[in-house]
């Protein structure tokens, strides 16, 4: 990422204290009430501050421009994810695998589309902004997590964990974009959820057989 970049993305400081951190919450809140309303072309430094109740100062205290406020929430939003794909992995480990992929899939597609709409809100609110440095991040977390999970499976009989993990990752993990992007119905994305655990346990059996 060039230097301008990180330089526009960054937050002034980072919450310390309870109060400062309410009041990032808060802010985090207001932006995605914005975005979901008015979509973040209209989003505006001055407009979030109005409806998180804080004052422009105070929101220049954490975020110098609208870009480092987006990038905050997308990073905080990714962190999240990480977290619950870490924890189900670590609760997953000595299982047999096809339990495995299918708590995974479970776990990021419910991540996903619990809140369906912010989901929607954040893929459009970085269209504009290099996020790679959150994604590389994201994917090194979750690329360990799933990688140490499978390499507990007691019938994947020492397959290549590494090799098994980035390659149900990116399935998934495109599978699921894919659907928000087609804009699929509840009833095909559910159906569309079923296939990918049967494609992707079948991919495990095929590889341990």
């Amino acid at each position: 990422m060039a230097a301008s970049v990180v330089t526009a993305t960054k937050p002034r400081k980072q919450p310390v204290q309870a109060r400062s951190r309410v009041t990032v919450d808060a802010i985090f809140e207001a932006t995605l009430q914005l975005l979901l309303t008015d979509g973040p072309r209209r989003l505006t430094t001055t407009r979030v501050a109005a409806r998180a109740g804080v004052s422009v100062g105070t929101m220049y205290q954490y975020f110098p421009n609208k870009q480092a406020l987006i990038y905050a929430l997308n990073a905080r939003y990714l962190e999240s994810l990480a977290d619950r794909i870490e924890t189900v992995c670590r609760e997953m480990e000595g299982q047999g695998a096809e339990a495995m992929v299918a708590a995974l899939i479970d776990c990021y597609w419910r991540a996903k589309t619990e809140r369906a709409d912010v989901t929607r809100a954040l893929y459009r609110s970085v269209a504009e902004l290099d996020n790679s440095a959150l994604i590389e991040a994201f994917a090194n977390r979750v690329d360990k997590a799933t990688e140490a999970m499978l390499a507990t499976a007691p019938d994947l009989g020492g397959n290549d964990s590494r090799g098994l993990a980035l390659t149900l990752l990116t399935v998934i993990f495109g599978t699921v974009r894919n659907t928000f992007e087609r804009g699929l119905s509840p009833d095909d994305a559910a159906r569309l959820q079923e296939e990918l655990r049967v494609m992707c346990q079948a991919y495990l059996r095929a590889r341990t057989g």
